[in-house]
């Protein structure tokens, strides 16, 4: 059995990767160029491959390969329709990185909050030695407790976030993107309910016809002064062009682990901001805590016993 990851640097260089080699023979390249994929498996029998394209041109071309295991829970990256007609076996993983990307949806939203990054600053270039005062409130911050926290997407990780919010004594509210979740431990409410009367709301919808685009410019007109918004579901939800042409007329404060194309963009808007301090972005991380990423190998691996013992 030959076995060959494709993107294996998506997991980091901490993550032991050894246990596929009790399945055969394993290789790994840290990247795979759409030039290079055939040529990287054209003679494997199961592939691994976080974000590189295997598509119907690609099946055709390797003869020998049984399994796609997809290491995530997204399988866009794979031509599923021309996979089932080669009886070619497509895998991915679900669930693994729930309570890494809600502790992230918290780091964001809480670092925001807290001004973190002024104070950082302010104390490491001196400002503190030459206080007059113990203390310096130069940027008020405000407590979760007792605010609105709107959710878009109560999946499960949306019920992570909502479950820590409100152990802070946040009152929890949702939009559902579908129009069909119903969930009664929280209220539901209209989008522009939600943007009018929440001091934060977090994304964890995924990318559709329903959410693209749902965060426009109108609907950044309608959030609250000083309120937090943070994005840990998927680029594109958020209009980035017109978030970076509101983000500096009004206060807005704003948590992104995801963009519409990644990696970033050498000319992107969000990065000529005048107002930086009110945005903090994370390169998307939220899924990869090593506890996820160690989770997600086991996944991928007992889908792989799975399809041998079958």
């Amino acid at each position: 059995m030959k076995i060959v990851f494709l993107d294996a640097q998506t997991m980091g260089k901490d993550i032991d990767l050894s246990l596929f080699k009790s399945f055969g023979e394993f290789r790994t390249y840290e990247t795979t160029s759409p030039e290079e994929c055939v040529a990287h498996i054209a003679d494997a029998n199961i592939v691994l491959t976080n974000k590189v394209l295997i598509d119907a041109a690609t099946m055709d071309a390797c003869p020998q390969l049984q399994l796609i295991c997809v290491t995530a829970t997204g399988t866009n990256n794979v031509d599923l329709v021309h996979a089932s007609q080669k009886g070619i076996v497509v895998k991915n993983v679900a669930g693994y990185s729930t309570a890494s990307v809600a502790q992230t949806t918290i780091m964001l939203a809480l670092s925001l909050i807290g001004r973190c990054g002024y104070y950082d600053d302010f104390v490491k270039k001196g400002g503190w030695v030459e206080a007059p005062t113990f203390t310096h409130i130069e940027r008020p911050f405000w407590e979760l407790k007792g605010k609105r926290w709107g959710i878009i997407g109560l999946g499960t990780i949306g019920k992570e976030v909502a479950k820590i919010a409100t152990a802070f004594g946040s009152e929890v509210v949702y939009f559902s993107t579908s129009g069909a979740n119903n969930d009664a431990l929280f209220q539901r409410l209209s989008l522009e309910e939600m943007l009018q009367t929440c001091s934060v709301i977090s994304i964890h919808a995924p990318l559709n016809a329903q959410t693209k685009g749902l965060i426009d410019m109108n609907a950044l007109t309608l959030m609250q002064e000083g309120s937090v918004l943070v994005n840990v579901g998927r680029g594109g939800i958020i209009d980035e062009v017109a978030l970076a042409k509101i983000i500096d007329g009004k206060e807005l404060y704003v948590g992104l682990d995801v963009l519409e194309t990644e990696p970033m963009q050498k000319d992107h808007p969000l990065l000529h901001v005048k107002h930086p301090e009110r945005l903090l972005m994370t390169p998307h991380i939220a899924w990869s805590s090593v506890e996820a990423r160690t989770a997600l190998m086991n996944l991928v691996a007992q889908n792989i016993q799975n399809f041998l013992n079958h």
